[in-house]
């Protein structure tokens, strides 16, 4: 089992810790795997795939610490200890929450949620936090569709360069809230999407207009 996922590599859904000596760092990778589709964390294992082993009950420790003291609100995580080699690997599952997002605590206090791309933890968005903050909404949210969307999203659809948060307001003259409000509207009815490009989040519209 453990050579199968390991041959998987680091993806969306896996991610190798060689060791674990900060639990805020793995705490961000929690919230990262909660905050998307979930996912594994395989302890004592390189970055490279080679089984290098851990002493299981300080890294069990040490995830428990991530999940319900660094993650707010805490994160359930099911551990497991798997010999394999003549060393211990422990697997740390997290499953998606459904009311996003989960926050990680960072050295300096702050609360920050993350969310998992490729094998990446990314910082989530001011527009990805607008979006939970709709999806939480139990009222639901109404888009209106004047001649100012629709303008918007045409210039979305014509841009040339890629439109990130900040080119957007700029462009479009729109105090920052209310340009990540506007935008969280548009991805939420299907009328734009978030890409991750270049290290930075991007937005498309879906159609020509």
């Amino acid at each position: 089992m453990i050579h199968r996922l390991i041959a998987q590599g680091e993806h969306q859904q896996q991610d190798f810790k060689y060791e674990i000596s900060d639990a805020r760092k793995i705490a961000r990778t929690l919230s990262a795997f909660a905050n998307t589709d979930g996912g594994r964390l395989l302890i004592g294992v390189k970055d490279n795939g080679k089984i290098a082993g851990v002493r299981s009950d300080e890294e069990i420790y040490m995830v428990e610490a991530a999940a319900s003291r660094y993650c707010v609100p805490p994160v359930e995580c099911h551990m497991s200890i798997h010999r394999v080699e003549g060393h211990n690997v422990v697997i740390a599952e997290v499953e998606p929450i459904e009311k996003r997002p989960v926050r990680a605590q960072l050295d300096d206090g702050k609360l920050c949620a993350f969310v998992r791309i490729a094998d990446e933890n990314i910082v989530a968005t001011p527009v990805q936090m607008a979006l939970w903050r709709e999806d939480n909404n139990e009222e639901g949210s109404l888009l209106p569709f004047t001649a100012r969307e629709q303008s918007l999203l045409r210039m979305l659809a014509e841009a040339e360069e890629p439109m990130t948060l900040n080119r957007f307001a700029r462009l479009s003259r729109l105090p920052r809230h209310r340009a990540v409000h506007l935008l969280a509207q548009f991805i939420r009815f299907g009328l734009v999407e978030q890409q991750f490009a270049g290290h930075t989040f991007v937005y498309e519209a879906t159609q020509d207009l």
